[in-house]
């Protein structure tokens, strides 16, 4: 099997993690992988088996006009369609909205199955009118769509909706390692991880827990990630009385070290896609609470089971569950001895068996395709 893979950039991100693990399970495989991003990045964030074709194409240059914008988007397809046939794969596959337009223009009458995936929330996700109206035209094109939540599917309309189907995120096995005694905090700590962005609602989190402080004075709060955003929240922390006990240690390369010595993890998202963030702490036997974004938590956690989910963008809300779960122990405790089964749900092995199906699906409809267009032509003769 030869699959071409496509992605803006192999930098830090859940998207781009994703699609690191699949090449890396299919070159495993023996098949051969080639990975196209659009930048310009020779040493990818995320290690990739050495098998594995990686090229950064160096086209994910910005345009400073609409003029500039159509002529660069032109090159853009132009250089990607050129690297899709050198690669001569059976399937090629993408990532993320304006990547997957791309391809799918780059790819027409090529005759290579195409299949695009949806890795954002689409209602909150704007792409531009332009952007928009050129993703309902091109995903016409696509041989299958592949969404992460029942949500994000409905988004789009029924002719599209026919094509698709839904593949949740994978979720990997944390490394075990011994336990430390230097633990980044010695006090108890609830843990956050993502964008300082907007949409990632830490300043809500910053104000729930401020709500707290007083009550208890042995909990701490770090925040993994950096962003837009720091000097915000770093000033938001500040004015609510927050610096001594709200840390900020910024990117960290080992996640699953902070995860494993906290106490709870929170997510204050104000919307998601699929959040390997959560998945990730869970994975680690960590309780979880998060609010009920559209989309992603509520197709992860079984709210009660395995943690909960709270009103979205409802700071009293968000504090109270963070009171509920630092007052009970006993509760913390059932939540996370159920969390790590978020490893049997989403394991590697099914989620890439269901990704191997769209495969078989769309490689034997486009033999289908060839084959009776074969027949067509000899009639003719």
């Amino acid at each position: 099997m030869k699959i071409t893979l496509i992605i803006n950039s192999l930098t830090y991100g859940g998207a781009e993690r994703i699609m690191s693990i699949m090449a890396n399970y299919w070159s495993a495989k023996g098949w051969k992988i080639t990975l196209l991003t659009f930048d310009d990045n020779e040493i990818p964030d995320f290690p990739l088996d050495s098998d594995i074709n990686y090229i950064p194409l160096g086209i994910a240059e910005k345009s400073r006009n609409a003029i500039i914008g159509i002529w660069n988007n032109s090159k853009r397809i132009r250089i990607l369609r050129y690297a899709i046939i050198n690669s001569n794969p059976d399937v090629v596959i993408s990532f993320m909205s304006k990547v997957n337009i791309t391809t799918l223009l780059a790819t027409r009458w090529l005759n290579i199955p195409v299949i695009v995936s949806e890795r954002s929330n689409p209602e909150k996700s704007y792409l531009g009118w332009n952007w928009q109206q050129l993703r309902k035209f091109t995903y016409l094109f696509a041989d299958k769509i592949v969404f992460q939540t029942q949500r994000a599917r409905d988004y789009f309309p029924v002719n599209l909706q026919n094509k698709s189907c839904i593949i949740p995120n994978m979720v990997v096995l944390p490394p075990i390692k011994k336990q430390s005694s230097d633990k980044f905090s010695t006090k108890r700590s609830l843990i956050a991880m993502g964008r300082f962005v907007p949409e990632k609602g830490f300043d809500l989190l910053l104000q729930a827990f401020a709500k707290l402080k007083d009550n208890y004075p042995e909990w701490t709060l770090t925040i993994l990630g950096d962003g837009k955003l720091r000097p915000e929240l770093e000033s938001l922390r500040n004015e609510l009385g927050l610096s001594d006990r709200v840390y900020f240690p910024g990117m960290v390369n080992d996640t699953y070290t902070f995860l494993q010595q906290a106490d709870i993890f929170i997510m204050s998202s104000r919307f998601e896609g699929f959040p390997n963030a959560i998945c990730e702490a869970m994975a680690c036997g960590l309780p979880v609470i998060s609010t009920d974004c559209p989309s992603g938590p509520r197709e992860i956690i079984r709210d009660g089971i395995d943690g909960i989910l709270v009103p979205n963008e409802d700071v009293s809300a968000l504090a109270a569950a963070i009171e509920r779960l630092i007052s009970n122990e006993q509760e913390r405790n059932s939540l996370a001895a159920h969390a790590p089964e978020i490893t049997e749900r989403f394991s590697v092995k099914k989620i890439m068996e269901m990704w191997e199906d769209v495969l078989v699906q769309v490689i034997e409809k486009e033999f289908r395709s060839q084959e009776s267009e074969f027949r067509i032509k000899s009639s003719n003769i």
